[in-house]
């Protein structure tokens, strides 16, 4: 069980890297769940750069909406670049030692604004900084450890304060945040002056007008507002890591529940969430160990990946029909759950979206759903039977490995394709029944399903691959279809009980191992279109008469090696 675990933990770690695309001469990185970009790290870029507002990766459509923290930096002949209006998030580093960045032309009353953004901001700024309407954005850190600035009039059009943009201004007494804003990132105002003002905090909590900016250790342990204003805003991580709060209580009015707004609070046991809240974004009660009740509104539209990773007490999640998308790790290794209802609108559930969650013992995805993500349900050791819908068409990789009592899937006709490693593992699989439409049976996608007796492959199947049935140990039969060329390494490796297999007449290469250890194996028929046997192929079959096969056969060493001599 532990090297499942830490398999488990690798694997979700890797899937969750962004993927990196070139596109219009520039890198980008690309969400797949919420068809976004973000302009990753061109340490090459130079002259004048239009950065597009919408890239197309194989037929979908993702909208750029931000320029990652190494973006351009150290692009000493980057002289120009265009700012879409679709982009919400800029990093300053993302500019830094650029040519752009060291132009002290492009800079004004010591802020540097590119295309209508504020990128950063110098010591030759004054006191009082008034920003026009003519901003429209400001970069994450943009005025991060500047001494000089002491009070900011920001314009009544913004819409986000970004990740760090005041943090360390200490000389910063005043910030009012205009009504336009309705984001507000992680540690914006930490270290500046009022945030380092004890006599600013109330009972553990900074407000700035009718916003939360964050929250203390002096923070009571059944939090609720206690505010003149109504509160309609709370800051990205604002209890992040706090281990005061046991219960909390959040205003109706609030629409959001930002990025690690509750991150690692291990002792949350409970959240009241208003019926106004429609948004729970990334990493929001990620780590909450103890959280045990999380009703979420009627009206939510998103949630965000993470959004409950490691839940491990939380019994039960009730999604709205309208969400399409169950994200990343949303709910990986949440332990407690033993029943989830899957919306009805559900489209795509992304990759180790259950991984882990080893209280679920029943699937039952509804009609719409597509794919199902690397891992989604990987771990799940108490499932026990999964319907897929007609919809499905792709089973990506290891999507229900080491789901150790599932033993009956029932599959809908449309799906095209098991990855690899899908039901890697699952001992107690016995039922599988491939639709007619099912194209490829990846590497290793059955191996270690002992239970597994019969499994007809379709027609439209053309090879198998590297261990798809390896260690299948109660596998008597099966059938093959007569398209079939290749027989994979170790595709039937360990198979202990295979007794007859019958290989179509076009099959032409056996490789290495792929019949190795089967020792109940008595029959095969060797086609006469077959080029090659790879080196150990049927070694080990010790049930096995070697046969008599033509010199234009190429047998690898120790073909067949222990098996039953005339």
């Amino acid at each position: 069980m532990r090297n499942f675990l830490s398999t488990l933990l690798l694997c979700t770690a890797v899937i969750c890297l962004a993927d990196n695309v070139r596109y219009a001469d520039l890198n980008f990185s690309i969400d797949r769940d919420y068809l976004t970009a973000e302009v990753a790290k061109n340490n090459l870029a130079t002259g004048e750069v239009n950065i597009p507002d919408e890239l197309v990766v194989d037929g979908e459509h993702y909208t750029v909406t931000g320029i990652a923290e190494d973006a351009f930096t150290g692009c000493k002949k980057l002289n120009k670049v265009t700012i879409p209006g679709s982009i919400t998030r800029i990093y300053r580093k993302g500019f830094e030692g650029s040519g752009i960045y060291l132009n002290k032309e492009n800079w004004e009353n010591g802020l540097l604004i590119v295309d209508s953004c504020l990128i950063g901001a110098d010591k030759t700024i004054k006191a009082k900084v008034v920003l026009d309407e003519r901003i429209r954005l400001i970069a994450a850190g943009a005025f991060q450890g500047n001494r000089v600035l002491a009070r900011i009039e920001l314009p009544k059009t913004l819409r986000r304060i970004d990740h760090d943009t005041f943090r360390d201004c200490k000389n910063l007494q005043k910030c009012d945040i205009p009504a336009s804003v309705d984001w507000i990132g992680q540690d914006a105002f930490t270290g500046c002056g009022f945030y380092n003002n004890e006599k600013k905090w109330k009972r553990g909590v900074l407000y700035v007008g009718d916003c939360i900016i964050a929250a203390n250790k002096n923070a009571s342990a059944n939090f609720q507002v206690k505010s003149k204003v109504p509160i309609r805003l709370i800051a990205a991580g604002a209890f992040a890591g706090n281990p005061s709060i046991r219960q909390v209580t959040l205003p109706e009015g609030i629409k959001c529940i930002p990025l690690a707004a509750f991150y690692k609070c291990e002792n949350l046991v409970s959240i009241k969430i208003p019926k106004s809240v429609e948004r729970v974004e990334d990493f929001a009660f990620y780590g909450c160990g103890a959280l045990s009740q999380a009703d979420l509104p009627k009206d939510l539209q998103h949630i965000g990946s993470r959004a409950f990773y490691q839940c491990a007490r939380l019994k039960h999640v009730q999604l709205n029909d309208s969400i399409h998308i169950i994200p990343t790790a949303c709910f990986y290794m949440c332990q407690g759950l033993k029943e989830f209802s899957f919306p009805k609108g559900l489209r795509k559930v992304s990759d180790g979206a259950f991984a882990g969650c080893n209280g679920l013992n029943k699937i039952d995805l509804p009609e719409g759903v597509k794919v199902i993500g690397e891992m989604a349900f990987a771990g799940c050791s108490e499932i026990m039977q999964v319907t897929l819908p007609s919809s499905v068409t792709h089973l990506n990789k290891a999507a229900f490995m080491g789901c150790g009592l599932l033993h009956n899937v029932k599959v809908g006709d449309g799906l095209y394709a098991i990855d690899d490693e899908v039901f890697r593992d699952c001992v107690s699989l016995e039922r599988i029944t491939l639709p007619y439409t099912l194209f490829r049976i990846g590497k290793y996608a059955f191996r270690n399903c002992q239970m597994l007796t019969h499994l007809a492959i379709p027609e439209h199947v053309h090879s198998l691959e590297e261990g798809a049935f390896a260690e299948c140990k109660m596998l008597l039969e099966i059938q093959l279809p007569e398209h079939i060329e290749t027989v994979g390494a170790y595709t039937f490796a360990d198979c202990l009980n295979l007794r007859e297999v019958e290989l179509p007449a076009k099959l032409k290469a056996i490789e290495t191992e792929a019949f190795i250890g089967c020792r109940q194996l008595r029959k095969i028929n060797f086609p006469a279109n077959l080029e090659s046997i790879g080196e150990r192929a049927f070694q080990e079959c010790s049930a096995l008469v070697p046969p008599a096969l033509p010199a234009s056969v190429m047998v690898g060493k120790n073909a067949f090696k222990y098996c039953l001599t005339k």
